[in-house]
């Protein structure tokens, strides 16, 4: 897309969300955080929707700030493995008009709604909600995710924040569901690219979902994806233990991929704090080189500019 060279002090991050999917904050008030944040360059990537770029970019050119509009795009690897498992995988600059990424996001959306109808109902049977109240919470244009339901049920009075939900709801209880209606993580690499777009996957094995210290590492799914046309890892993330850290950064070096630094920002009240990771002025630089849509509202500033 873009040879620009970007200042060597930027500082960089590249995931953050709004409430126009989990984040708690306007897009606009997103660009405003941030740039009291003291960040000179962020993403907007909210889950499965571009719906927030138009005004994330508009706030974002008005304060001054670089704006790179993303999508976390949610995807579940099905083929050749014994356990199904969810996959975030980050797009940055892809043609949101791009039929296939489209038509993809358009499922997922709709899959995530009939995945929180079913799981409200199963929460129907010991709590005071139903799905009419978790449409009041996606009244306003949000991509349902579990928060949604967290947020009626806080509405509603059963619950005072959204922390407590995500372990009555969660795997293993009855009241979880899985989100079977996403695109094979193969497959929305594919699009992502097709869509000139760059994907980088999100907070690999975050959360202690990948193996222990000194245990083997998934080796063959990675590479598998990078042979499918992942950029790189998000690798700097407060959720991504240190040894896999380390892992990935040797499996970047190896493939000549980016690595990437960013917050997951969803807003006031959670602990992740903009520009408590960031993303270094090369791998941005490498991921504006390798976007190919100029259909995309991405915004750099003379501020942000070398020279």
């Amino acid at each position: 897309m873009t040879t620009a060279k970007i200042r060597t002090d930027a500082r960089i991050d590249l995931h953050t969300h709004s409430l126009r999917s989990d984040g708690r904050g306007t897009p606009a008030q997103v660009m405003r955080e941030a740039a009291a944040a003291g960040l000179d360059v962020v993403a907007l990537t909210d889950h499965d929707t571009t719906a927030g770029w138009q005004e994330a970019a508009e706030e974002a050119d008005r304060l001054g700030i670089g704006f790179v509009p993303g999508i976390e795009v949610t995807s579940r690897v099905q083929r050749n493995v014994a356990h199904k498992f969810t996959v975030h995988m980050l797009a940055y600059l892809p043609d949101p008009n791009h039929p296939e990424l489209a038509q993809m996001l358009n499922d997922s959306v709709e899959s995530r709604h009939r995945r929180l109808q079913e799981i409200t109902e199963r929460l129907s049977e010991d709590y005071d909600i139903n799905w009419e109240h978790v449409q009041e919470v996606l009244a306003d244009g949000k991509v349902g995710g579990r928060p949604a339901i967290a947020d009626a049920m806080i509405a509603r009075g059963i619950l005072s924040a959204r922390e407590p939900f995500f372990k009555i709801v969660t795997q293993g209880t009855k009241y979880y569901v899985p989100n079977r209606g996403v695109p094979e993580t193969v497959d929305a690499v594919r699009a992502i690219r097709s869509a000139g777009g760059v994907p980088v996957l999100a907070h690999p094995m975050a959360r202690g979902a990948g193996p222990r210290p000194g245990d083997p590492m998934p080796r063959a799914h990675f590479v598998e994806l990078i042979e499918a046309g992942v950029a790189g890892f998000e690798t700097g993330h407060r959720d991504v233990a240190p040894h896999v850290t380390e892992w990935l950064e040797q499996l970047a070096f190896e493939f000549d991929l980016v690595t990437t630094g960013s917050s997951d920002y969803h807003g006031t009240g959670k602990q992740n704090r903009l520009g408590e990771h960031t993303t270094s002025v090369r791998s941005f630089e490498r991921i504006l080189e390798q976007a190919t849509s100029a259909n995309v509202p991405l915004l750099l500033p003379h501020s942000v500019l070398a020279g």
